[in-house]
């Protein structure tokens, strides 16, 4: 094929599959094409976020652990990224937001962090865990190191709350702050929001660190100026995405609302919350506006703004938003296992950001597929897919071993609530999946699953170590990843290969994993399968229900599709709602998220192992 001929295809199949940035250097460069041979490949990533995760044993009755991760606070502090979470007896840091490192620290006043809050001020970085009574507030101007100090070792009670286990008097508020979000103002005022309940809404105050005065001794560091301020609660009643349960469907328990973070932008105060429950795939994060620090504030008619109710992946709500040394936005998010316990969970971060009229977006569409991560700052629009594709869903898996109702066709199957048990946790066994076919593979990711785990804490022992082998035809092997020297524990292993391959069979060759069993919930495999995307599907109808806060969306199968992303928002160009659903399902999907009172735009798209489709046409949904 010429060259300017091969450019001109390779380009269309990148605007087809999203890609536009290498589509642009493509045009840019003739020969760039062959100049990224040599070039290092871009980095990517793929949610869950692969860390350590760490054992906890709520479940102690049991005798069950597992590893898990919730309410995620990523804050950037001189040149390198931190991450806190519920249920860590440390941190991670990052310079990247790719790799991540874990920190024990020298001095850690706590159990275990919950729903931690952090601030970045006067050159400290600050960090409040959630609690129901005094607890210390640390700071570290090196949190790298691990070190910490005490701001003040007992911080004093927000004014009018109740001591834990009082009856709540009137006039007084519920004792906390329970899940804590911290925010500095231009002006250097700092503020405290607060609160995680079904009964209680979320509240704010004034809080004086007194940073100017440092020198006075930690009994004088904290104060508050004023009193609590009531903020926002739930209105399941009018927001269909604030109502309980799997799907919205949970009409007898009321919602919660919780995990407040505040980010300003333009000008303007975005107050998050979650809800409606982080043991749901409905968990989400959505927005209230204001012009002060303290409201009043206003319900944004797009919520909810961090949303994922389908893929491997499901939950998006409690985390935090952030800015990255660029200039990009990023939310993260809880996602939901629920395997061994409620709450069990893991950790998702997707693009985010704001329109030029200050709409706050947040992007989950293929959230758990791999993406780039951004090297520059980002255009309007501009996209991290990567646009490889799924290239494992259902796809035919063998075993060297199992255990009864734990067969090998659950790791393929794109939930992680169901997985392969080898029959003993010993090296040498082995998981295959054949791709039924070549395929260029990119990555593969194995994610872990912690049956009758039995672990707690740390020990040296608790790491993931394991090969990846590839082949064309089966007989003839060679390694993709070799893992054997791992020190660390990688529940959600994210293995990116150096150089795209083309193979049919993917094969996990097991050495150790710190849990009493060997299970595998998914081995996810990307990359592409050579051929045009499928077409565009026909979008048949999408029609209100009596609730107006559900709709149903019908539209006809696309041969071939993997599966489709039912997608809406306020207008066609503003689509940043994203429902993945697998084509093993009927084509017909109930949406039980939207708002009354609000116009609605519809669409869908198809995917399968080539790539993505363009959408269909759109549809509006009437108040």
């Amino acid at each position: 094929m010429p060259l300017r001929k091969f450019e001109r295809f390779l380009i269309s199949q990148c605007k087809r599959l999203h890609c536009g940035l290498v589509a642009g250097l493509l045009l840019a460069a003739p020969l760039a094409h062959a100049v990224s041979r040599a070039a290092p490949p871009r980095a990517t990533y793929a949610n869950p976020v692969d860390i350590d995760y760490r054992y906890n044993y709520e479940q102690m009755n049991r005798g069950i652990s597992y590893r898990t991760g919730a309410d995620p606070a990523v804050v950037r502090f001189k040149g390198a990224y931190y991450l806190f979470q519920t249920l860590a007896d440390g941190y991670w840091r990052s310079t990247d937001l790719v790799h991540w490192r874990f920190i024990q620290p020298d001095r850690w006043p706590f159990h275990s962090e919950v729903a931690p809050a952090t601030l970045v001020a006067d050159g400290k970085l600050f960090l409040m865990r959630a609690s129901m009574r005094p607890q210390p507030l640390l700071f570290s101007t090196n949190p790298a190191s691990g070190h910490w100090s005490f701001w003040t070792r007992w911080l004093p009670m927000v004014p009018k709350t109740t001591w834990p286990g009082k009856s709540i008097l009137p006039g007084r508020l519920p004792s906390g702050p329970w899940d804590p979000g911290l925010f500095q103002d231009d002006d250097g005022k700092v503020y405290l929001y607060w609160g995680s309940s079904n009964v209680h809404p979320l509240y704010g105050i004034q809080m004086n660190l007194a940073l100017d005065k440092a020198s006075e001794g930690e009994g004088k560091r904290v104060t508050y100026p004023g009193d609590p301020v009531t903020l926002i609660k739930l209105h399941p009643a009018q927001h269909g995405w604030e109502r309980f349960g799997r799907n919205h469907s949970n009409t007898t328990i009321a919602p919660y609302i919780e995990g407040a973070w505040m980010n300003k932008h333009g000008g303007h105060y975005y107050l998050q919350y979650a809800a409606p429950g982080t043991e749901y795939n409905v968990y989400a994060t959505g927005v209230y506006t204001s012009d002060k620090p303290l409201g009043p504030f206003h319900y944004a008619p797009y919520n909810p703004i961090g949303y994922k109710p389908g893929g491997f992946v499901q939950g998006a709500g409690h985390g935090s938003s952030f800015e990255d040394v660029h200039g990009n936005w990023w939310n993260t998010g809880t996602s939901w296992i629920g395997t061994n316990w409620t709450f069990e969970r893991r950790i998702g971060l997707y693009p985010a950001g704001f329109t030029a009229d200050g709409q706050m977006w947040v992007n989950t569409r293929f959230g758990d597929f791999p993406h780039y991560m951004p090297e520059h700052k980002l255009k309007p629009g501009e996209s991290t897919f990567t646009g490889w594709m799924l290239l494992s869903y259902r796809k035919q898996a063998t075993a060297s071993s199992q255990i009864a109702d734990h067969p090998p066709s659950l790791a393929t199957d794109e939930n992680p609530r169901t997985f392969w048990v080898a029959a003993k946790n010993a090296p040498g066994q082995t998981l295959t999946v054949n791709l039924g076919g070549p395929r260029t593979v990119r990555a593969v990711q194995v994610n872990y699953a912690d049956y009758k785990a039995g672990r707690y804490g740390d020990a040296p022992d608790i790491v993931t170590r394991f090969r990846l082998l590839g082949s064309v035809d089966g007989m003839h092997w060679h390694t993709l990843a070799d893992l054997s020297k791992s020190r660390r524990g990688r529940a959600d292993a994210y293995l990116p290969l150096k150089h795209a391959q083309t193979l049919r069979y993917i094969r996990y060759v097991h050495i150790h994993v710190g849990a009493k069993h060997l299970a595998i919930a998914d081995l996810r495999v990307f990359g592409n399968e050579t051929g045009p995307p499928p077409p565009a599907p026909v979008l048949v109808s999408a029609r209100r229900l009596a609730d107006t806060r559900d709709a149903e969306i019908t539209w006809k199968p696309v041969p071939g599709a993997v599966g489709y992303n039912v997608r809406w928002g306020l207008a066609k160009g503003r689509l940043f709602e994203t429902y993945q659903r697998f084509a093993d399902k009927p084509t017909k999907l109930k949406l039980t998220s939207l708002n009354k009172g609000v116009r609605y735009v519809v669409a869908v798209e198809a995917f399968d192992e080539r790539g993505v489709s363009t959408l269909s046409k759109t549809m509006v949904l009437e108040p």
